[in-house]
């Protein structure tokens, strides 16, 4: 089964520590035992050969940069002062995918809906030399878009997603930095949905998240973000409240459910071990969302893998992105339908991107 992906950090990762996706996930751990990279994002759970042996074939890879007030060390060096520098980062890891399509012959850039069914063949077909992984460019946090007539031209350089916030952005609040939108980001959506971008509203502040529902007239989804149910954490509206969910649902939008531990149990810590979560909370977590909702149609998986935690911090017992089918695993044995789990781990999000993307 071909399993979609709908946020991986793979260009800050690698920019930001050289990891060297082309490889194998425990090649680069190998590559960085004794560094203080694990300690500062985990230890790898993306590489070329795990994305394969797992049939992630379709990826939602992120531009992603932060605020420099957010800046977490001397390492973290993909931040930014002002729109200006936000956009020269984005441009390197916009470049870095670009090369990553120019040198390797697996990787495609998915631009429109006819890449994207030129991906999807290729693991139709079975052949696992002729395998292709897709990747759809996702900006995470709006400010590399220096102002809203910006985004057009990222999306000639191939941007189909955007998620105005991460933290507050100049277009909205996000993150641990509540807020409206903008009259800024009011201009921003309308370019938006003008250029027919998905719109993410993954780590938006609640008036925000509000505000943007109400009014957006596209696809709209939330690429990594689990309900509030999963987990308490210090920044509540990271997770969607039961009435978001809805809203979404409303919308025919699709929530990503991130295997990451602390979003899934009330205060789990690294020294808990990751034994203490198991997949099968990842499974329930998507199941309270389909119970929510009425529907299967409206949840999918979206990692959040090598963005600031690894294998440590993902649910027993998953080592990897290979080990994403394990969900589908922990989904069949709460009663769900074969066509159901096909749906959560892939169907849902390739209906989304069949609406979302142009010809």
């Amino acid at each position: 089964m071909l399993i979609v992906d709908a946020h991986e950090d793979i260009a800050w990762s690698a920019l930001t520590f050289s990891r060297d996706y082309t490889t194998s996930a425990h090649n680069i751990r190998a590559s960085e035992a004794g560094s203080d990279t694990p300690a500062q994002n985990g230890s790898a759970c993306l590489g070329r050969k795990e994305w394969i042996s797992g049939k992630v074939g379709v990826i939602f890879a992120t531009l992603f940069v932060s605020p420099y007030r957010r800046r977490l060390g001397a390492w973290d060096h993909m931040c930014y002062r002002d729109a200006d520098e936000a956009y020269r980062l984005a441009r390197k890891q916009l470049d870095y995918y670009l090369r990553l399509e120019n040198d390797n012959s697996i990787w495609r850039i998915i631009r429109n809906r006819a890449d994207l069914n030129i991906v999807t063949s290729s693991w139709e077909r079975g052949a696992e030399n002729r395998n292709l992984i897709g990747i759809t460019l996702l900006m995470e946090g709006a400010d590399p878009i220096r102002t809203p007539d910006d985004v057009a031209n990222w999306q000639e350089q191939g941007v189909r997603i955007i998620g105005p916030a991460w933290a507050g952005t100049r277009y909205c609040g996000g993150t641990g930095d509540p807020g409206p939108l903008t009259s800024v980001g009011e201009e921003l959506l309308e370019n938006m949905s003008d250029c027919g971008i998905i719109l993410d509203v993954s780590h938006m502040s609640e008036r925000s998240f509000d505000q943007a529902v109400e009014r957006y007239e596209s696809v709209i989804i939330a690429s990594h973000a689990n309900p509030r149910f999963a987990a308490e954490l210090s920044t509540p509206e990271r997770g969607l409240t039961d009435d978001q969910i809805r809203k979404l649902a409303d919308r025919d939008g699709v929530i990503g459910i991130i295997p990451y531990n602390r979003f899934l149990r009330t205060g789990w810590h690294p020294i808990d071990g990751k034994q203490t979560v198991d997949v099968k909370r990842v499974a329930e977590t998507m199941d309270y969302i389909c119970q929510l909702t009425g529907s299967s149609l409206n949840v999918g998986i979206g990692s959040d893998f090598d963005g600031g935690f690894g294998t440590e911090s993902i649910p027993h017992p998953m080592d990897s992105v290979a080990d994403l089918h394990m969900i589908g695993e922990a989904l069949a044995k709460l009663n769900y339908e074969p066509k159901q789990i096909t749906q959560m781990l892939s169907g849902n999000w390739l209906t989304v991107m069949q609406r979302g993307l142009p010809d």
